[in-house]
């Protein structure tokens, strides 16, 4: 996979600071998008609407009302437009997210606010999007285990671990993944002392019933029932990825 670094100059942005004092204000902001899983933006929302010294706002393309996958209605706070320049970007996913792969405002928006952001972080399929957007271009990157052989199609490096950070990007694989990205990205801009209290007061100890929260782990019969669940899906992403991939002059690794 190569393409020359310098077509998409704000591929890179800033690279990521190890710590923002205190003293500087951040802004956040979230893409809300009809269809998205709710818990990719509200899980990160517990974390980074905590963190010292900030304000986190949510951006759609209308003022709407939107549901998630499941019906839950969502309001945002703005338009796209009405966003000021991010310090930190977040963009969920969910199966919504196929609608916006070839939608240019929001993919220029997304492209526009990374360039400037200190800190870019995907949640789940929300990495698809920051790929359509050209953002994943010479990255190492995760996303949901249903999309993560998809992640070549967009230029990027596939690792299968549940958060990943290359430069100023963070990636967090499935759902509650975003929870742990979000503590990560939290110590990055505020310390690791502003992200552990963070988590305590959420009292974010997780202790799982069963051990099946991966295809690795997961039991053969939930694993292919899980499959079956997202194939229809999975196709419709493998179809469009091949498109961005077109389109980002991404060159693919033989029999791809």
């Amino acid at each position: 996979m190569t393409r020359d670094p310098n077509e998409i100059p704000h591929a890179k942005g800033r690279p990521m600071t190890s710590r923002i004092p205190d003293d500087t204000p951040l802004r956040i902001g979230s893409l809300l998008f009809e269809g998205l899983d709710q818990i990719d933006l509200t899980g990160p929302f517990e974390v980074l609407s905590r963190l010292p010294n900030s304000t986190y706002r949510i951006y759609a393309r209308t003022r709407d009302a939107v549901k998630d996958i499941a019906g839950l209605r969502l309001s945002p706070d703005g338009t796209l437009a009405d966003a000021p320049p991010l310090d930190l970007l977040h963009i969920p996913g969910g199966f919504g997210q196929e609608a916006l792969m070839d939608d240019e405002e929001v993919l220029g928006w997304i492209r526009a606010q990374a360039a400037g952001a200190r800190c870019v972080f995907s949640v789940c399929t929300g990495a698809l999007l920051c790929g359509a957007a050209g953002l994943l271009v010479g990255r190492r990157a995760t996303t949901h285990w249903a999309s993560f052989h998809l992640l070549p199609f967009f230029g990027a490096t596939p690792v299968n671990q549940r958060v990943v950070t290359d430069g100023n990007m963070v990636f967090a694989a499935g759902v509650t993944a975003g929870i742990d990205g979000a503590l990560r990205v939290a110590a990055d801009l505020r310390g690791n002392d502003a992200a552990q209290a963070i988590q305590l007061h959420m009292a974010y100890a997780p202790e799982p019933p069963f051990d099946s929260g991966t295809p690795e782990s997961a039991p053969p019969p939930i694993l292919e029932h899980a499959t079956r669940a997202v194939r229809e899906i999975t196709a419709r992403r493998e179809q469009t990825a091949r498109r961005v991939a077109a389109r980002l002059g991404v060159v693919l690794p033989a029999g791809m």
